[in-house]
């Protein structure tokens, strides 16, 4: 028999074991940012785009094209690049700046300030930057241009 007290860390438990499975940002990213469930989204297919954004896993999406880049790659990369001395720093920063760009990416076309063709951008300056650290930061210092009130 389960006891009261017993049931009710049961049922806490089961919540919080569903609510990690539908997280589908990186493990070492999830501390820095909030969880993705707990998020304001304009719409259910803004909550699916931003899972694309992260995962690459398009989920019935019309028009989208499945795979890389996906934020939990590039992540990974950066802190590749940067090595384990960087990573301390590089990873929090890494992380907020996805949520940033892909909360506002994944909205409807018609509301949102970054493109596409921003991503292209800022993956490209992401990529040429000889320090990772730096190529963040000139893409937060854009990103946040972008989606400054106006």
């Amino acid at each position: 028999m389960i006891r009261p007290s017993g049931f009710i860390l049961a049922v806490v438990l089961l919540a919080a074991g569903a609510a990690n499975a539908q997280e589908f940002v990186r493990g070492d990213c999830r501390g820095v940012i909030a969880p993705s469930v707990g998020l304001k989204y304009d719409t259910a297919e803004h909550a699916r785009w931003y899972k694309r954004f992260w995962t690459g896993d398009c989920d019935h999406l019309p028009f989208c094209l499945p795979g890389a880049p996906n934020w939990n790659d590039i992540v990974g990369k950066l802190l590749t690049k940067g090595g384990p001395k960087e990573q301390p720093a590089l990873l929090p920063k890494a992380c907020r700046l996805g949520q940033l760009i892909g909360l506002e990416w994944s909205r409807d076309k018609k509301v949102k300030h970054i493109t596409t063709g921003d991503l292209k951008v800022f993956n490209s300056m992401l990529e040429a930057s000889g320090d990772p650290l730096r190529g963040v930061d000139q893409v937060d210092a854009k990103a946040r241009a972008l989606t400054a009130p106006r």
